[in-house]
C-alpha cells in the first residue's frame, strides 16, 4: 500500500501532479493546493469505499445467515468496522513516518464514506428481488 508510505505523501503528490495540471490546464501553485487537497481526500473516500464493499462480498460469501436473502446487516456489520480498523491502523502508521501525519480525521472521513457505501449498498440490494432458492424435485 503506496499510499500510506512516504511517496503518498502531500509534497510527493503534489510535486508529481502539479506540473501535469499546470501544463495541461494552467493550474496556478495556489490554486492546485486546493486541488491536491480535495484529491487527496477523494482518494480517502473512494478507496474506502471499495474496501467495505469488497470486505462486504466476502463476508457475505463467507458467514451464513438464516434466510436466503442479499443484504443482511451482520456482512454489513463486520465490513464496516474492518474497515475503520484498517483506517486507524492505517493513520496510525503514518504518525511514525516524517513526512505524513496521522489524523484522527482521517479516520473519521473513511469511515463515513465506508458508512454511506454500506447505506448504498443496502438501497440497491433491497431493491432487486430476493433470490430465490431452487425447488428439488
Amino acid at each position: 500500500m503506496l499510499e500510506s508510505t512516504n511517496l503518498g505523501s502531500s509534497e510527493h503528490t503534489f510535486s508529481l501532479l502539479y506540473p501535469l495540471f499546470h501544463y495541461l490546464f494552467g493550474v496556478t501553485h495556489a490554486r492546485y493546493e486546493v486541488w491536491n487537497h480535495a484529491m487527496r481526500k477523494t482518494g480517502h473516500c473512494v478507496g474506502y469505499s471499495v474496501l467495505t464493499l469488497l470486505l462486504f462480498r466476502a463476508w457475505r460469501a463467507t458467514v451464513p445467515v438464516p434466510r436466503l436473502v442479499r443484504w443482511a446487516l451482520p456482512w454489513a456489520t463486520i465490513s464496516f468496522l474492518m474497515t475503520a480498523l484498517v483506517a486507524s491502523l492505517d493513520e496510525w502508521h503514518q504518525s511514525y513516518l516524517p513526512s505524513r501525519t496521522g489524523r484522527w480525521q482521517d479516520v473519521v472521513l473513511d469511515s463515513c464514506a465506508a458508512l454511506t457505501a454500506q447505506v448504498i449498498l443496502w438501497v440497491i440490494l433491497r431493491r432487486r428481488p430476493q433470490p430465490t432458492q431452487a425447488i428439488q424435485t
